[in-house]
């Protein structure tokens, strides 16, 4: 005789059932993670409302038309001519699908993107760490705040204008 067959041990007082479970509270479960999923439903439709509005105004500040920042890839590749990069770089984000190493040059290039971003405006590297800390809220305080438009990479744009004598 076997270990198994000599066992007193009856799972069915272990286990559940779906018949086991009393109705109400099925129903105040589903209940609580539909409310759950509705609350954070509206809080990411704010935070993505708010980062279109803060995206609208930095693109409209650096010279760009506010509705690039709605088109997906190409709000990047303006975002990567605002930033003083080359457009071209939005081939980078392809190197995610490797693993770890396209995880890290993906990351390092949105780093350097974002402290060339808050060097157009004049911003220094504790301004970046606050971009990529808090995006919403420091992208919306970029686009409505008095910071100026400096120029790609922080490199202000000189335009020579001939004297008139």
């Amino acid at each position: 005789m076997g270990y198994y067959e000599a066992s007193t041990y009856d799972i069915s007082q272990y286990a559940r059932t779906a018949e086991s479970i009393d109705p109400a509270v099925a129903t105040g479960i589903g209940a609580i993670f539909g409310a759950f999923l509705g609350i954070y439903l509206v809080v990411a439709l704010v935070i993505i409302i708010l980062q279109v509005v803060a995206m609208w105004k930095i693109f409209t500040k650096a010279g760009e038309k506010g509705w690039k920042s709605i088109i997906p890839i190409y709000n990047v590749v303006t975002l990567f001519k605002i930033s003083g990069l080359s457009p071209w770089l939005i081939f980078v984000y392809f190197a995610a699908i490797i693993p770890f190493i396209g995880w890290i040059a993906v990351f390092a290039l949105s780093v350097y993107q974002t402290y060339s971003l808050s060097k157009s405006f004049g911003k220094d590297i504790g301004y970046t760490v606050g971009l990529l800390l808090l995006p919403t809220i420091f992208y919306m305080i970029l686009g409505f705040s008095s910071a100026t438009y400096v120029g790609p990479g922080g490199k202000e744009t000189v335009i020579e204008t001939e004297k008139v004598e």
